[in-house]
C-alpha cells in the first residue's frame, strides 16, 4: 500500500498546479477530520458495503456503451482513485474547501473521464446508469453532482457521510450487493436512484488530501 501512495504523490507532483497547492504538504492515506479540497485525489467508500467507487477502460455492453463504473471490494486498486474538481465556469480553485450543497465533478484519475449519469437504464437493476464519459476538455452538466453532508457538518471532511445527487437526473449515487458475474465479476453495480436510501451514502477514504489554501 505504501508504494501505491508514493506513486500517487509522484502523480500529484507532476500534474498539479503548484501555484495553488503544495503536494509535499498533502495528507496521504487516511486522516479522519481532514478537510477535502479541490484537487484532492481520493477513493469514495460505499458506507454499507465498504466497496470503493471504481472505473476501468471497459464499456457497458448495454445502455450508453460508455465506460463502466462499479464498486470494487479491494482497497489496493489504482482504478478507484478520483480527482475532486469544481464545475466549469466557476471561480473555485485548487485548495478551496467544499461546503454542503456544492456542485462538484469527479474525474477518474487513470482514464481522465468524468463520473457521469443520464437516463439510460443501469445493466442489473434498471435504475439510472452511471458511467464515465468525456475527457480533460470534454465535460458537460451530465458530470455535475451536488454534494450533501449527512448530519450537522458544513464543510466536507474525510470522516463525514455524504450523498452525491446528479444534477441533471436527480439520481443519488448508489451501490448495492447486486454483483456482476462476467466482465466485472464480483464487483457491485453502481447506479443512480432518485430516492434517499441507506445505499446511497458514501465516505472519503484513502487518498492524497491537498491542504486548504489560505484566503488572502
Amino acid at each position: 500500500m505504501a508504494m501505491g501512495f508514493l506513486a500517487l504523490a509522484l502523480f500529484l507532483f507532476l500534474n498539479l498546479d503548484v501555484d495553488h497547492g503544495s503536494p509535499s504538504s498533502a495528507s496521504a492515506a487516511t486522516s479522519p477530520g481532514v478537510e477535502i479540497t479541490y484537487g484532492t485525489v481520493l477513493k469514495l467508500m460505499h458506507e454499507r458495503t465498504k466497496y470503493r467507487l471504481h472505473s476501468h477502460d471497459v464499456p457497458y455492453g448495454s445502455g450508453s456503451g460508455q465506460q463502466s463504473v462499479t464498486s470494487f471490494p479491494n482497497v489496493d486498486d489504482s482504478n478507484s482513485y478520483w480527482i475532486v474538481r469544481p464545475p466549469l465556469g466557476t471561480s473555485a480553485k485548487q485548495g478551496d474547501t467544499i461546503k454542503s450543497g456544492t456542485v462538484i465533478r469527479l474525474q477518474h484519475m487513470r482514464t481522465r473521464k468524468w463520473l457521469h449519469s443520464h437516463l439510460h437504464a443501469s445493466p442489473i437493476s434498471g435504475n439510472l446508469e452511471v458511467s464515465c464519459f468525456g475527457g480533460e476538455t470534454d465535460s458537460d452538466t451530465g458530470d455535475y453532482w451536488r454534494l450533501t453532508i449527512e448530519g450537522s457538518g458544513k464543510t466536507w471532511k474525510q470522516d463525514q457521510k455524504i450523498r452525491l445527487q446528479h444534477v441533471d437526473t436527480g439520481g443519488y449515487l448508489h451501490s448495492h450487493d447486486k454483483k456482476y458475474a462476467r466482465i466485472a465479476g464480483g464487483q457491485q453495480e453502481v447506479c443512480g436512484v432518485r430516492e434517499k436510501r441507506a445505499d446511497n451514502v458514501w465516505l472519503a477514504a484513502e487518498g492524497v488530501y491537498l491542504p486548504v489554501t489560505d484566503s488572502k
